[in-house]
C-alpha cells in the first residue's frame, strides 16, 4: 500500500489480498491519509493489484468513507477489474462510492 498525494486527490494504491490479516494497514493508511489537515478533498483508492477483496476490505472501505465525511472529504474507489467492479455492483456499494469502471 502506498499513498501518491496531488493538489486535487491523494491516491492509495492497494494490491495483494484485502482480507481479515491486511484490512488493518488498509484501514491505518486511508485513515492517516483522511485525517491529515492538508489532504486534498478527494481519496482515490486504487485496487489495480488487488487478489483478494473479502468483507474484511469492504468493511474497511465502508467506514473509511465515514471518516472522510466527517473530515469534508470523499472516497472514490477505482476498481481497475471487473471482477471487483461486478462485486462493488453485486452488494450495492457503487451506489455508495463515486466509482471508476475498468478502462477509465
Amino acid at each position: 500500500m502506498r499513498a501518491e498525494s496531488g493538489e486535487e486527490s491523494v491516491v492509495v494504491r492497494v494490491g495483494g489480498e484485502t482480507d481479515l490479516d491486511r484490512a488493518p494497514l488498509l484501514r491505518n493508511a486511508l485513515h492517516a491519509v483522511m485525517t491529515r489537515p492538508d489532504c486534498p478533498n478527494e481519496i482515490v483508492v486504487d485496487l489495480p493489484d488487488l487478489t483478494l477483496y473479502d468483507s474484511s476490505g469492504l468493511n474497511t472501505c465502508c467506514r473509511a468513507r465515514l471518516t472522510a465525511q466527517e473530515h469534508g472529504r470523499q472516497i472514490r474507489l477505482h476498481a481497475s477489474s471487473t471482477q471487483v467492479t461486478h462485486l462493488l455492483e453485486l452488494i450495492g456499494l457503487d451506489q455508495l462510492f463515486l466509482t471508476a469502471r475498468p478502462g477509465s
